[in-house]
C-alpha cells in the first residue's frame, strides 16, 4: 500500500495528465509541421529539426506519463525544456513558459515519487 494520500496521488495524476497533454499537443503541432511552429523554427535556424525535436518531446511526455519510466520522463522532459529555456534566451524572447513548465514536471515527479529529490535531504546518504 502507498504512503502517500489520496489527494496528493489525485493532484499529481491530474499534474502530470494535464502537462502530458500539453506537450502531446506541442509535439503533434511539430510533427503534422503546422505553419505557425514552421514559422517559429525558421526563424531559430531548426526548421530541418522539427521532426527530430517533435518525436523527442512526445518520446519523452509518453515516457512521464508512465509509472514505470516516469523518471527517465522526467529527466528527458527537463532536458528538453532547459533547451527551449536557451533557445528562447538566444534570441532575446521571453523564456518564462518553458521556466514555469520545468518547475511544474519537477513538482509532479515529486508528487508521483517523492525519492526524486532524495538526495537533496540532508543527512541522507
Amino acid at each position: 500500500m502507498s504512503t502517500q494520500s489520496r489527494g496528493r496521488r489525485i493532484a499529481a495524476w491530474i499534474l502530470t495528465g494535464l502537462l502530458t497533454l500539453m506537450f502531446v499537443g506541442s509535439a503533434a503541432g511539430k510533427l503534422v509541421s503546422a505553419a505557425p511552429v514552421v514559422e517559429m523554427f525558421e526563424k531559430w535556424r531548426l526548421g530541418n529539426q522539427l521532426t527530430l525535436i517533435g518525436v523527442g518531446e512526445l518520446v519523452s511526455a509518453l515516457l512521464f506519463l508512465i509509472p514505470v519510466t516516469n523518471s527517465l520522463g522526467l529527466l528527458l522532459l527537463s532536458a528538453y525544456l532547459g533547451g527551449a529555456i536557451v533557445t528562447h534566451m538566444q534570441h532575446g524572447e521571453p523564456y518564462v513558459v518553458p521556466a514555469v513548465l520545468l518547475v511544474l514536471v519537477w513538482v509532479a515527479g515529486y508528487l508521483r515519487h517523492p525519492e526524486v529529490l532524495q538526495s537533496f535531504r540532508a543527512g541522507k546518504t
